[in-house]
């Protein structure tokens, strides 16, 4: 059953054009339009359940402080753009993010919390400066709000996911195999998004 889900999961990523969660800014600017930014693009959303995923991997403090480190270095780069101030790249960082996190769960890569929260805030920051550089000035602080919670759920999620898929097979090692599965997927799909 868990492979036919894999599976199917993976002929749906592979499949999948590049979706452009980066739209028009004038239709920002709402709360709701920065909680469904990164809910509308393939590339946010593999990035963020990712980090989840690999928090949950990495166990103990990373549980919390890798999400946490993504989302505040998030506001950095959103900032950071509001203010004029524009990153080089962010789009194919943005990708490579993808596969560099999914490459991380799929290697089972356990780094001290320290260095894996420094590895997602960097990746974060241009995540942010993305949705700054697309908005403007309209309604920024209510968009930034919506968009870190959107960002909060998905890492939620992929911690989530990550001790269910551990403590449902506790006993085996199929739990990590599973994670490491997801991991692979991701990295390949981040490919996919790359050369699309």
């Amino acid at each position: 059953m868990y492979l036919r889900i894999i599976l199917g999961a993976g002929l749906m990523l592979a499949f999948t054009a590049p979706a452009f969660a980066h739209v028009n800014p004038a239709e920002h600017g709402s709360f709701v339009a920065g909680l469904s930014h990164p809910l509308l693009g393939l590339d946010h959303i593999l990035a963020m359940v990712t980090v989840g995923l690999w928090a949950a991997m990495v166990g103990g403090r990373a549980l919390w402080a890798v999400p946490a480190a993504f989302v505040a270095m998030m506001a950095v780069g959103f900032v950071l753009a509001l203010s004029g101030g524009a990153l080089p790249f962010v789009e194919p960082v943005i990708l490579t993010s993808v596969v560099v996190l999914g490459l991380l769960v799929a290697l089972a890569v356990r780094l001290p919390v320290a260095m894996c929260a420094m590895l997602v805030a960097g990746f974060a920051l241009f995540h942010g400066n993305a949705h700054g550089a697309e908005l403007g000035n309209a309604g920024a602080l209510v968009y930034g709000a919506g968009f870190v919670v959107a960002t909060t759920a998905l890492h939620a999620l992929g911690v989530g996911l990550g001790i269910a898929l551990s403590k449902a097979f506790a006993h085996t090692a199929l739990g990590d195999r599973l994670s490491r599965v997801l991991g692979a997927g991701t990295a390949v799909a981040g490919v996919v998004l790359l050369l699309g």
